[in-house]
């Protein structure tokens, strides 16, 4: 029997009478937009993990660029907390493209890194409130995005 694709007039071949079962139906079709969702993640871990380095670069570089709060419970040197910024920022592009090479272990690990991007971006709320708001959306993004992804359905 050829591979070719049936004609208009001739019936595909697992139609019945020719013997063959129909094509298995894809009982979940979350299998065919979860790996999106994961490629999607991970090209977002890589933007995001690139400006989380930059914007601790600025923090390291100019002070005078992010907001001062003297009554915040949580007071940090803007040195030091673009020091934290820059090794978060790389390790989250990192482990991004590693998610996009396909390891497997880097779900997991991407999963636990953005969450602490999240907290470390609430933290950070004084400081840079607009952005921080933006990382945060994004990274809960992201751990969802992991979060519901099986790849024992495909």
């Amino acid at each position: 029997m050829s591979s070719a694709s049936p004609t208009p007039d001739q019936p595909p071949p697992w139609r019945s009478g020719t013997g063959q079962p129909p094509p298995p139906a894809s009982a979940n079709r979350f299998s065919e937009w979860a790996p999106g969702l994961v490629v999607f993640a991970g090209v977002l871990m890589l933007i995001n993990g690139f400006f989380e380095a930059f914007r601790g670069i600025m923090a390291i570089a100019d002070d005078d660029v992010f907001l001062t709060t003297p009554r915040y419970v949580f007071r940090f040197d803007l040195t030091g907390w673009g020091w934290v910024h820059v090794i978060t920022g790389a390790v989250v592009a990192l482990i991004g493209g590693f998610l996009l090479a396909g390891a497997r272990w880097a779900r997991w690990a991407a999963i636990v890194v953005v969450a602490l991007s999240a907290l470390e971006n609430f933290l950070d709320l004084p400081y840079y409130p607009f952005w921080s708001i933006i990382v945060i959306a994004a990274d809960v993004f992201i751990i969802w995005a992991l979060c519901v992804y099986r790849p024992e359905d495909i």
